[in-house]
């Protein structure tokens, strides 16, 4: 017999027996995904054209048994509110975000309850009793108000749930429980219904109470026949999990004492190639994933016949990127959760953005930049919102607050999603909400089908789009929402509701799937990621009010079975496998990681005798070398560059100095051109301080250039001082904010260091000191020529101040950092230009030997004034010989210098000498 899937074996089954009255049956399968597969199984068995069967899912059959429709966890939870606030006395009542925190799961477990049956008044008298019994050694008069609100809650729960019940059951809604308990009561009456039609359950595993009687009502009524999928191996095992449920339907089940169980395959036993793979993280296991498709698609295999199992959701995005680009076609199939969905976070920044606005200020409605550069930058606005230009302007202009305003002024021609983004938000939730709504309309009105990424996103968006108009039939309904404040805690509580669900019908390209999409289907190759303890299966999460030991007593499924459901899915996944590759995180510890799965283990100690199992471990390659520094080397259009630098704009004695720290930065700075991104500076940098005060001493000094100064030139100065600064600041920091933290105490360290400058300033000149300044802020260059060099270069230069004191030149250099003294003194010129520590000396040299000519004989002195160093003055360059150092820059000093700069230049302008980074 040729290699069949369970669901080739159902129609083989199917068709032999029905034939050509295929329209009588209904077959039920677990989940709807399967609807698809059995089909095209059905198509290849029929040679003529008959009207198919019906094929529903266990859920939409339960609702069609019980006459009841089913709604999301979302529109649950608000009616679940809303008979709460009825039933509940208005003095102990909750508002919606701490209702929400117990509602949900308080609905989960009214769910079990009815799935499994049970009758809801002993349940809930029993958790009841365990919380008294928990203060039994407490008098009446003893407890305290926390403790009787906390037994009034729990002697409230009947209430809660028989009003809820009958509240949703008169509406012909429910959650999935009330749907199976409705159905069990309504069996008879659908099964009256029937007639001679025929109903086969097929590929089931786990079964709650509820769907157990039903389905062995049926077959005691001769109405169905049902068809298991399990492995020889699982069943005869007692101790294996996979087979736990079925092996008591087979022992318990009374209708298999005289009709055959079927079906038991001996398919696991087969030949089979397991690869058990470990990397670490999870984009690790995403990566390998992708080389595994593209090594099956390498040996000339179709994907028709390849899943790749998603162990964990998180995964989907990672694993669509490394996804080879010779993937033609997939189909993902699976729920994802809402946490990581780009439209909610997008969502999410916008409430964020709008209330913080209001907090700020109702009138002006001030946006935060860094709100702001979120939208903006955001995914799913940037490709279509045409940004680029507020963005530059808001980092150009270095704003970190604006009122709303101002911002719709930053942008020429404000497009239509531009204007709802950053809207006013107005008191009325209502308006909101529909904001929203309009919000995702138009991004998914830029999107097409061409491409899987458009086609995930307008699913991201779509399922956030259900949840905002769910809350607008909420309000428009009940009008309970009275803030935006109140609907962003709402919409907190709700979101983790949304689930993404992707749902894909083709039949042809790789099937991207969750686990329990798995079920039913067969494939030749499966890769399975995330087999991790915790992870797959999940461990022992338990989200109940009701406690571990009373789910035992009643029958209540817990973690033990919860576990043995996902074992049943992993080995039907490898059932009928050819090549498995099952992915792990080799990490123990983290966000994402855990033990290996015990599956693994079990496979492996349990190996079946034509099983290959192989083990890897894939790690990121290290290289011998952390680093490789780049090398450039000077190509001729690099030399044509250098020679426009050295004759036309000329070596700047910064220029020089960037060479000497890392010629790398000298290439990309000021060969390539290439100068740092633009931001929003918040907070105030070094060099935007040093700017500040640079330009206030300027503009204090510039009324008394070429003049003696005198005290009251200085006083004069003192006076204007702060102002001067804060003109700066504007001027120099925009839009920034400096009235609050960190730049109000930079704003003040800037008036202290012009402040401290003055006054030092003026204890010199009433000490004696005669002082007149030549020149601030002023540009120098000098043509330099020598043999040496291969043609002349310009050295230019910007200097903060020259000024003639007590008969001599003196050039100072302002630095907002701090300087020492021993900073700025020679005491051989062997090294000046190996060694970034002398790069002060060679910036006050550079300067000199730019001077000299207008020197006009009197000495000349170059120095530093360090306004982190302002106790020791004027720090001047000097050659030191023994304790004694000469501060006087002569003709010898600067020749020195000049065959220093001249080796430094040549290095720079040989050909043969690469650009190389040093590190």
């Amino acid at each position: 017999m040729t290699h069949f899937s369970f669901l080739d074996k159902v129609s083989h089954e199917i068709v032999s027996q029905f034939g050509d009255s295929l329209s009588e049956i209904t077959i039920i399968l677990p989940n709807k995904r399967a609807r698809v597969f059995l089909l095209e199984a059905l198509k290849k068995r029929l040679d003529q054209t008959v009207f198919a069967p019906n094929i529903i899912s266990i859920e939409d059959f339960i609702q069609d048994v019980a006459g009841v429709r089913s709604v999301d966890s979302v529109e649950l939870l608000f009616e679940f509110y809303n008979v709460y606030l009825s039933v509940t006395p208005v003095e102990i009542q909750q508002d919606f975000e701490l209702f929400a925190n117990w509602g949900k799961t308080l609905i989960q477990d009214f769910n079990e309850i009815d799935r499994y049956l049970l009758k809801p008044s002993h349940v809930f008298s029993y958790l009841k009793d365990i919380e008294v019994l928990k203060r039994w050694d407490l008098q009446p008069s003893e407890t305290t108000v926390l403790i009787d609100k906390h037994l009034e809650f729990w002697s409230r729960l009947p209430e809660y749930y028989d009003t809820f019940y009958h509240h949703l059951k008169n509406k012909g809604i429910g959650y999935q429980g009330l749907i199976y308990r409705e159905a069990v009561e309504n069996l008879q009456y659908f099964s009256e219904a029937l007639g001679n039609k025929k109903l086969i359950f097929a590929g089931f595993n786990a079964l709650n109470q509820a769907e157990e009687k039903i389905i062995q009502q049926l077959l005691f009524n001769d109405q169905a026949k049902i068809y298991w999928d399990i492995d020889a191996v699982f069943l005869s095992d007692g101790h294996h999990d996979a087979g736990l449920f079925i092996r008591r339907f087979k022992k318990e089940w009374k209708q298999f004492a005289n009709q055959p169980f079927e079906w038991i395959s001996s398919e696991f036993g087969k030949e089979k190639n397991i690869q058990i793979i470990g990397t670490p993280k999870t984009i690790g296991q995403a990566k390998i994933a992708g080389r595994v498709i593209e090594g099956i698609q390498a040996n000339g295999e179709s994907l028709d016949k390849t899943a790749l199992v998603l162990g964990e959701e998180n995964l989907l995005i990672p694993a669509l990127y490394a996804l080879p680009n010779s993937v033609e076609s997939l189909n993902i199939t699976m729920g994802y959760s809402s946490k990581n969905n780009p439209a909610q976070i997008l969502i999410s920044k916008l409430f964020r953005l709008h209330a913080n606005a209001v907090q700020r200020s109702e009138t002006s409605y001030t946006f935060y930049y860094k709100e702001v550069l979120d939208i903006l930058t955001h995914p799913l606005v940037e490709p279509y919102n045409n940004a680029s230009d507020v963005i530059r302007k808001i980092n150009q202009n270095n704003i970190t607050f604006l009122s709303q305003k101002k911002f719709l002024e930053l942008s020429q021609e404000p497009s239509e999603l531009f204007l709802l983004l950053f809207g006013r938000w107005e008191g009325d939730v209502l308006s909101v909400l529909n904001r929203l709504s309009a919000i995702i309309l138009k991004i998914k009105s830029f999107l097409g089908d061409n491409s899987e990424e458009e086609k995930v996103a307008k699913a991201f968006l779509y399922s956030i789009f259900k949840t905002i108009n769910k809350l607008i039939n909420y309000q428009e309904k009940y009008n309970r929402i009275d803030s935006v404040a109140m609907l962003q805690t709402i919409y907190k509580q709700i979101i983790d509701l949304a689930e993404v669900s992707f749902e894909g019908e083709p039949l042809s390209g790789l099937q991207i799937m969750g686990v329990l999409e798995s079920r039913v289907l067969d494939f030749d190759n499966v890769i399975i990621t995330s087999m991790n303890e915790g992870v797959f299966p999940a461990g022992k999460s338990m989200n109940s009010f009701i406690p571990y030991d009373v789910k035992r007593e009643l029958g209540l499924p817990t973690y033990k079975e919860k576990d043995a459901i996902y074992c049943y899915h992993f080995y039907h996944l490898l059932m009928r496998a050819k090549n498995i590759y099952l992915l792990y995180n080799t990490e123990s510890e983290g966000l994402d990681a855990g033990e290996k799965s015990r599956f693994i283990t079990q496979l492996e100690i349990e190996k079946q005798p034509k099983h290959t199992i192989t083990h890897q471990i894939y790690n990121a390659y290290l290289p011998d070398k952390a680093y490789e520094p780049i090398v450039v080397p000077k190509s001729d259009r690099v030399m044509e560059r250098l020679k426009e630098i050295a004759t036309d704009k000329g070596f700047s004695p910064s220029g020089l100095t960037s060479y000497i720290r890392n010629p790398m930065q000298f290439y990309n700075q000021r060969v390539l051109r290439i100068s740092e991104v633009e931001e929003v500076e918040e907070n105030i940098a070094l060099n935007t301080l040093g700017t500040i005060i640079h330009g206030a001493l300027e503009e204090l000094y510039k009324p008394f250039l070429n003049q003696f100064l005198s005290v009251d030139n200085i006083n004069e100065m003192l006076s204007k001082a702060n102002g001067e600064v804060e003109k700066q600041f504007r001027e120099v920091y925009k839009e920034g904010e400096i009235k609050k933290g960190k730049n109000l105490l930079a704003f003040e360290v800037a008036k202290r260091n012009v402040f401290n400058f003055l006054n030092e300033e003026k204890k010199l000149i009433d000490q004696g000191d005669v002082v007149k300044v030549l020149a601030l802020e002023i540009s120098l260059e000098r043509i330099l020529e020598d043999a040496r060099l291969p043609y002349p270069v310009k050295i230019a230069g910007n200097v903060d101040r020259i000024e003639q004191r007590n008969g001599k030149i003196r050039i100072i250099d302002y630095k907002t950092g701090k300087v020492e003294l021993r900073s700025v003194q020679l005491k051989d010129w062997n090294g000046l230009i190996s060694d970034i520590k002398n790069d002060k000396i060679i910036q006050l040299l550079c300067y000199a030997f730019m001077y000299e000519e207008q020197k006009n004989g009197m000495e000349l002195e170059a120095g530093i004034v360090s306004f982190k160093n302002m106790r020791a003055g004027f720090l001047p360059f000097g050659i030191k010989e023994d304790k004694n150092a000469d501060v006087v820059i002569s003709a010898e000093v600067l020749k020195a210098f000049k065959t220093e700069v001249v080796s430094l230049i040549n290095e720079i302008l040989d050909a043969e000498i690469h650009f190389e980074e040093k590190v």
